[in-house]
């Protein structure tokens, strides 16, 4: 049953985040998956990724990324008006500078998108697991 692979993390450190990371790499998503609901403080990505803890297996999984707390957004060399721009996530960093937190998803191309937060709140949750490799 499919239902026994979809997961749900949850990132509370620069460590923490480190696991997203990984699992998310290489993931694809477009511009209109990304959602950011600056009166809520919730930034949203729905990503395509590889599903690299099934082994051996070429599934995709659709998943949110949930960064909660969030105040501000910017974004380097993302055509915003763009919708069907696709991005290819590399890794999710972070920095902590002057008690902020920047959260740096990376995508290929040096494309970037920067948040700004007060703590680290990241939820990675599965939704559909995808066997079908062209979709």
């Amino acid at each position: 049953m499919n239902k026994a692979y979809l997961k749900k993390i949850i990132a509370q450190s620069g460590e923490d985040l480190k696991i997203i990371s990984a699992l998310c790499s290489e993931g694809t998503l477009k511009i209109s998956d990304i959602k950011f609901l600056k009166k809520n403080q919730i930034f949203l990505i729905s990503i395509n990724r590889n599903a690299k803890e099934l082994e051996n297996d070429q599934s995709r999984i659709n998943s949110i990324i949930r960064f909660e707390y969030i105040y501000n957004s910017r974004s380097k060399n993302i055509d915003q008006k763009n919708h069907n721009e696709e991005l290819k996530l590399l890794s999710i960093e972070v920095f902590k500078k002057n008690n902020i937190f920047e959260i740096m998803l990376l995508f290929s191309d040096n494309k970037i998108i920067t948040l700004s937060a007060e703590i680290i709140e990241v939820i990675l949750e599965d939704q559909k697991l995808d066997k079908d490799e062209n979709n």
